[in-house]
């Protein structure tokens, strides 16, 4: 199994690491991508290497998008190819997790509507603009997509994940 991280300087440092390690711990290859290659800087001095680039990765051979968040989703949602790599996942069902500012992207991609999510309280009124139900939750499963508010919020957000990708959506 293989997951995909998007994401670019600024990230939330914990919401890319602490997941990354955790679904390695489970046996899952991840793979960091973003729109230029090299290296991503979070928002705390984190230093990522990125293994591949939006232009030159094979979205079919990634089982799940992670999208964490920071300051990195607001570039992030104006790229048209990253909303393109978004909408290829939820066409295809796989799971796509956003935690903080990630859902953002996901708003941006048009892929919310009739959606229940979470994200950080800044941007609900921007969630529901673009027609999901938002919930003031630690996390919130809507089928493949996994949505959560903040880096507290991460242990729940974690066992939600892992559980989507072991025994499929509710």
């Amino acid at each position: 199994m293989r997951a995909l991280v998007v994401t670019a300087d600024r990230f939330e440092d914990s919401e890319l690491l602490e997941p990354s390690r955790r679904l390695r711990a489970a046996g899952i290859t991840v793979d960091v991508a973003s729109t230029r290659a090299g290296h991503v800087t979070g928002k705390h001095g984190s230093r990522v290497e990125v293994q591949t680039t939006i232009d030159t990765l094979d979205a079919a051979s990634y089982d799940l998008l992670l999208l964490p968040g920071g300051e990195a989703p607001t570039g992030l949602r104006q790229d048209p190819r990253v909303l393109q790599l978004v909408r290829h996942f939820v066409t295809e069902g796989k799971p796509v997790a956003a935690i903080c500012h990630g859902p953002q992207i996901l708003a941006a991609a048009g892929v919310l509507n009739g959606r229940r999510v979470t994200g950080y309280r800044s941007v609900a009124g921007e969630l529901r603009a673009a027609g999901a139900e938002y919930e003031d939750r630690d996390v919130v499963v809507d089928g493949t997509l996994i949505t959560s508010r903040q880096p507290s919020d991460l242990p729940a957000f974690m066992r939600e994940l892992i559980r989507v990708l072991k025994r499929g959506p509710d």
